[in-house]
């Protein structure tokens, strides 16, 4: 189960990168590592985390390639970007190299993030104890909708975009989840980015622009849905065709 999950992860880094951080990464072509290696890093970690879950010890880059669904020729390549982690004929130390790329991401302390859109969206986001649990914390929320602001969610106050560059000024918030309907998106992405955010995650169904120096991921699930149904609608035309019994028999 855990090697069909981070296969799918593994393509959807490869193959289903959003244009705006294609973009970004040709604009920071300078950078020493290339972004897809970086994507890929927090897969590795998780699929140690289970290792490490299920008692392993010790893992062999074959092995764990073959948990992804990858070749275990990349995984060497891309942890080479960093160093040597593993001893050639022994594998990795599934505890050494899970705290390396944890610390590499800088995952060993909290990140303060701010929510702006308290709809649907962003109220399950603000309840996803996922985040909390890998050290993101949702610190300030945000949205412009007067009938929200003043209210409190789980003792959080949702404040007016007015007050975005103040409040995270103060609380030094460099990370920040959009999650409004697409036609506030940029103005949301502007505000952040002036208020000195370098990081943000859009679930707004538009692709919105940044400065290169920001880094930004776009998730739009009805886009991931429509580039699958494809194969759904094509799946007759490549299905094989079954063994005549008549002759199988014959």
């Amino acid at each position: 189960m855990h090697s069909r999950t981070h296969k799918s992860l593994i393509d959807e880094v490869a193959s289903n990168e959003d244009p705006a951080a294609s973009a970004s990464s040709m604009k920071n072509a300078g950078d020493a590592i290339p972004d897809i290696v970086i994507r890929r890093l927090p897969i590795y970690a998780r699929s140690l985390q289970h290792l490490r879950h299920e008692g392993i010890d010790t893992v062999s880059s074959g092995d764990l390639g073959a948990r992804l669904g990858v070749s275990a020729a990349q995984i060497r390549r891309d942890l080479s970007y960093f160093g040597e982690f593993g001893k050639q004929g022994k594998g990795y130390n599934v505890d050494y190299l899970l705290q390396q790329i944890n610390s590499i991401l800088g995952l060993e302390k909290d990140w303060a993030m701010a929510l702006v859109g308290l709809g649907h969206l962003g109220r399950a986001l603000l309840h996803y104890d996922e985040l909390r649990d890998q050290g993101f914390c949702i610190q300030e929320l945000f949205d412009h909708n007067p009938e929200k602001v003043g209210q409190k969610i789980d003792g959080s106050v949702i404040h007016d975009l007015d007050d975005l560059p103040r409040l995270l000024g103060e609380q030094n918030i460099r990370m920040a989840i959009i999650a409004v309907p697409a036609r506030g998106a940029q103005e949301v992405a502007d505000a952040l980015v002036e208020a000195g955010v370098l990081a943000i995650l859009n679930y707004a169904p538009i692709i919105v622009q940044v400065p290169p120096h920001v880094r930004i991921r776009h998730i739009d699930p009805v886009v991931a849905l429509q580039s699958m149904t494809y194969y759904i609608e094509n799946e007759q035309n490549v299905r094989p065709e079954p063994p005549d019994k008549e002759k199988s028999l014959g």
